[in-house]
């Protein structure tokens, strides 16, 4: 019996969320969210406090994500969590620290999080109709990689490609000489899987320097991430080699040359032996 007496007054709970939040909704939306920033699987708190005085048996907050279905992260009511209706998302990785409810705090504790988990959170504190709004934004790195995608023969330069993947939100590509200074390059190809993380890659053309040495790096201020991998590249690499063309004619006129040598010493070696 209290079972169902528990259920039904959950329900009503819920129910009570969800009306507040839909008449209330449009006037909170404006107030601008924290940003709390995590890297992939990091433990992440969401924070959030209520009036140190509230009776800790008394208070119901909601933590909610207003793009999902159902929006609920996590709820707490009458000093107990309710997880009937949280969204399958987020089971097993959210939680309060009880401890900390005298003194208001509720903030949201975020395990292993992924980057689904990005988006706007919503703390709602159902006694006194008060919200608090948090962005979470959750960025991933991995280091890039460079190869030799190519020689061109007729300028002696050498065509770099920089590759990498996993990177969350995108990156900028930044190609330098071994000296510090940005070597232009045309932009990165960019690819996103189905959790828009990104994929990138970029080519550019290097001339010989004094040591050859040219670097990637990899940067998103947004996340306050930074990745890079150098390259030394050999001298021989930029060695410049005969045109095709120019390499035709010469051949072809070292062999009229021949001929035509040959052609002189037999006819002078004729001419010699009639005169004998």
């Amino acid at each position: 019996m209290n079972h169902k007496l528990e259920g039904l007054v959950f329900g009503l709970i819920i129910s009570v969320l969800l009306l507040i939040h839909t008449i209330e909704g449009q006037s909170q939306e404006s107030n601008l969210p924290q940003i709390i920033k995590a890297m992939l699987g990091d433990d992440v708190v969401l924070p959030c406090h209520i009036k140190a005085s509230e009776d800790p048996s008394q208070i119901t907050i909601e933590w909610g994500r207003p793009d999902l279905k159902p929006r609920f992260v996590y709820v707490w009511h009458n000093q107990k969590e309710y997880l009937t209706d949280q969204n399958t998302a987020y089971i097993g990785r959210a939680s309060l620290f009880h401890d900390k409810l005298n003194d208001g705090d509720v903030s949201l504790k975020l395990s292993n999080v992924t980057h689904s988990d990005n988006g706007k959170y919503r703390c709602y504190n159902l006694k006194d109709k008060t919200e608090y709004l948090v962005q979470l934004l959750v960025g991933s790195v991995s280091s890039p990689g460079i190869s030799l995608a190519g020689l061109d023969t007729s300028s002696g330069r050498v065509i770099l490609d920089c590759s990498c993947a996993g990177w969350y939100p995108e990156p900028e590509v930044i190609w330098l000489h071994g000296e510090g200074n940005i070597i232009s390059a045309g932009p990165p190809e960019t690819i996103t899987d189905s959790d828009g993380v990104y994929n990138v890659s970029s080519r550019v053309t290097v001339e010989k320097r004094h040591n050859n040495y040219f670097t990637c790096r990899l940067q998103q201020k947004d996340i306050n991430q930074t990745k890079e991998t150098h390259i030394h590249i050999p001298d021989d690499f930029f060695i410049v080699q005969s045109d095709c063309s120019v390499s035709i004619g010469f051949s072809v006129v070292f062999a009229l040359m021949l001929v035509f040598g040959v052609f002189f010493f037999i006819r002078m070696k004729q001419q010699r032996k009639k005169s004998e």
